[in-house]
C-alpha cells in the first residue's frame, strides 16, 4: 500500500503589484501556505491556500499551526484514498476550509500521479471548452476604477469583473467604467455583502442599463431568505459567493431558489472533494458556476483550472489573481496569454511545482 512518508508545510507570503481593495478591507500582500506532500512510491503532491481573515476567520498564520494537526493525522495514511484522508481531517478540527484545502489539492496531485494522467482527466474532464478569466477593478474613487478598466481592456482581457460594495457612489462607478469601456466587453461587479438589502435591490435596478452579467453577494452572506427575495427583484443576476461554502450551503440556497449561479471556490469548499459535490448538486438542478478564488499563485490555480475541465456545469472564470503578484515561484502549472486565455498543463498530477530555491528561504514547519 502506498502511504504518506512525509509533509512540509511553508508560510508564502506574495507582495502584490497593488493594494488588493475589497468592501470588506485592502490587503497588500498574499498570506498563503503552501503544503509538499511526499508519498513512499516517490510521488510528490502539492497544494496551496491563500486564507482571507474577513471571509472564512483563517490567517496565514493559523493556517500554518493547524496544518501541523493534520499533517500528524494524515501521516502513514494511503493518499490515494482521499475520502479517508478528507474525514481524517474533519475528525480532527472543524471547518478551516482553507488550509484542508491545501492537503486535499495535494492528495489529488498524487492521485493523479499515480494514474499517470492529468489532474483534469482524472477528474472525468477534457480540453473541450476555453477557459478565460476575466480581471479585477478593486474598489476605488469611481475616476480611478474608469481608468483602470480601459487600461484591463486596452491590455487584451475579454471579460472584467468590478469590485463594489461602497453604496454611496456604487452607480457612479459603473456608469464611468461602461463610458470608459463601451457597454459590450462583458462586466460582473461583486459587492462582498457590502449593501444592505433595500440598497442592493435600488443599486441593482439603477445598473440594468449597463448590461452587467451577474452580481456576486449583494448582502451580508448569513441572509439566505433575503437574498432570495433580492433575486425576484432583480433585474441582473444574482452569484452566491460567501454564502456558498459547501454542499450544505447550495442546498439551503436551491431550497429558496435564493441565487441563479454559485461561485465555487477551493479554499472555501476544503478543496476538490467537496467543491464536486456542489457541481453535483448544481448540475442536478440547472445551476451554472464561476470558479475562482482568493490571492492564490498559479499553484492553487492550476487545481481550480482542471476542476473547470471536468464540469460543463462551469461556465465562469476568475483566475486573475496570480496576475496581480510582484513574484512567480510556481514550476509548471497555467500560463496566461495577452487575452486572458488559460492553458492547462498536461503532465501527469497537478503539473504544478514550486521553486526549490524559494522553498528554502521560507518560514517551514518541523518537518512531518
Amino acid at each position: 500500500m502506498v502511504t504518506i512518508k512525509s509533509i512540509e508545510i511553508y508560510k508564502s507570503p506574495i507582495p502584490l503589484k497593488e493594494p488588493f481593495k475589497i468592501s470588506l478591507g485592502i490587503l497588500t500582500h498574499a498570506e498563503n501556505v503552501i503544503v509538499r506532500i511526499n508519498s513512499s512510491n516517490g510521488m510528490t503532491g502539492y497544494g496551496e491556500c491563500s486564507p482571507f481573515m474577513m471571509i472564512n476567520g483563517e490567517s496565514m498564520d493559523t493556517c500554518f499551526v493547524v496544518a501541523q494537526y493534520l499533517a500528524k493525522i494524515l501521516k502513514g495514511k494511503n493518499p490515494l484514498d482521499i475520502p479517508s484522508c478528507t474525514l481524517a481531517m474533519d475528525s480532527v478540527i472543524y471547518a478551516n476550509s482553507s488550509i484542508k484545502s491545501a492537503f486535499d489539492i495535494a492528495l489529488y496531485d498524487i492521485a493523479a500521479q499515480h494514474a499517470g494522467i492529468p489532474l483534469y482527466a482524472f477528474l472525468g474532464g477534457n480540453k473541450n471548452k476555453k477557459i478565460i478569466t476575466d480581471y479585477t477593478v478593486s474598489i476605488d474613487a469611481p475616476q480611478k476604477m474608469a481608468e483602470d478598466a480601459a487600461k484591463i481592456k486596452a491590455n487584451g482581457f475579454q471579460v472584467i469583473k468590478v469590485k463594489l460594495g461602497q453604496p454611496e457612489k456604487d452607480v457612479e462607478r459603473i456608469r464611468l467604467i461602461r463610458a470608459a469601456v463601451g457597454i459590450e466587453i462583458p462586466v460582473r461587479i461583486d459587492a462582498n455583502q457590502g449593501w444592505d438589502v433595500p440598497t442592493a435591490i435600488s443599486i441593482l435596478n439603477q445598473l440594468a442599463p449597463y448590461n452587467i452579467q451577474h452580481c456576486e453577494e449583494p448582502i451580508p452572506r448569513w441572509n439566505y431568505m433575503e437574498l432570495a427575495g433580492i433575486r425576484k427583484q432583480s433585474p441582473i443576476k444574482i452569484m452566491a459567493d460567501e454564502s456558498c461554502c459547501d454542499h450544505h450551503d447550495a442546498k439551503r440556497l436551491l431550497d429558496l431558489e435564493a441565487c441563479d449561479y454559485f461561485n465555487v471556490k477551493l479554499g472555501k469548499s476544503s478543496g476538490i472533494s467537496k467543491a464536486l459535490k456542489i457541481l453535483q448538486m448544481a448540475e442536478a438542478n440547472g445551476i451554472k458556476i464561476q470558479i475562482g478564488g482568493f490571492l492564490e499563485s498559479r499553484l492553487a490555480f492550476t487545481a481550480a483550472a482542471h476542476l473547470a475541465l471536468a464540469s460543463e456545469t462551469i461556465i465562469y472564470y476568475d483566475f486573475d489573481t496570480p496576475l496581480m503578484f510582484m513574484e512567480d515561484h510556481v514550476t509548471g502549472g497555467i500560463s496566461y496569454d495577452s487575452k486572458g486565455v488559460v492553458t492547462v498543463p498536461d503532465t501527469p498530477g497537478l503539473g504544478a511545482g514550486v521553486d526549490e530555491t524559494y522553498l528554502k528561504g521560507l518560514v517551514k514547519a518541523s518537518s512531518f
